[in-house]
């Protein structure tokens, strides 16, 4: 499967599903930085409003991510500083209540990028969240890339019913640290707001915001 070939398919698979919407309860979906390893609710669409400082990624992007099963979810990205179109996906190996591994790939760029595989585990216990997890993603080696196993780490808090802060990390000069919360406004819309620090030397630190918008789809 091509890059633009796997994009227009999940492109299908969520214009379908568009058919009949209603909103639905919202749902905490990735971290700052790093994906999670719940699956979006079977038949639940995530859309989001991004804008991003153009050191740590596209600057202005819109998300469609989309429960398929209660294991198989897809997201598509669509970038406008500069045009780019990115497919992530991930399947659910174990999601019990307090115990969650999972894998998929994530990355997968019209600009080139390939697919970056991962797989992670994630352990709920009352108010927290905690993650971790490795992902085969290009490192720069002298004035080349190649493929480089890193590891990321992510924890999450619920402050009260509203407010979930978040912290998450993945290893690599090119990545990040980041800090951040979610905030509902309402049961159906979030706003992310997050810092991002930069792991080389000097760190630096840039800006991210998302707002994201949940609807129920019926086929």
């Amino acid at each position: 499967m091509t890059r633009t070939s796997g994009l227009n398919l999940a492109a299908v698979l969520i214009y379908f599903g568009l058919l009949n919407i209603s909103t639905a309860n919202a749902t905490t979906k990735g971290l700052n930085q790093i994906v999670t390893p719940d699956i979006q609710p079977d038949g639940t669409l995530s859309v989001s409003f991004q804008q991003v400082d153009p050191n740590v990624s596209n600057r202005y992007q819109i998300q469609l991510e989309y429960g398929i099963t209660k294991r198989f979810e897809t997201a598509v990205f669509q970038g406008y500083s500069p045009n780019e179109q990115v497919l992530n996906s991930e399947y659910g190996i174990i999601q019990q209540k307090s115990f969650l591994l999972s894998t998929g790939f994530a990355n997968w760029s019209t600009l080139g990028t390939a697919p970056q595989p991962y797989v992670e585990a994630g352990y709920m216990n009352g108010q927290t969240y905690s993650m971790i997890g490795a992902v085969d993603a290009p490192a720069q080696v002298g004035t080349g890339y190649s493929h480089q196993l890193q590891s990321v780490l992510g924890y999450a808090y619920h402050l009260g019913p509203k407010l979930l802060a978040q912290l998450d990390y993945q290893a690599g000069a090119a990545n990040f640290s980041t800090a951040g919360f979610t905030y509902s406004i309402t049961p159906q819309l979030q706003l992310n707001p997050a810092i991002y620090a930069s792991n080389s030397v000097p760190h630096k630190g840039f800006g991210y915001v998302v707002l994201t918008w949940n609807i129920s789809v019926h086929s």
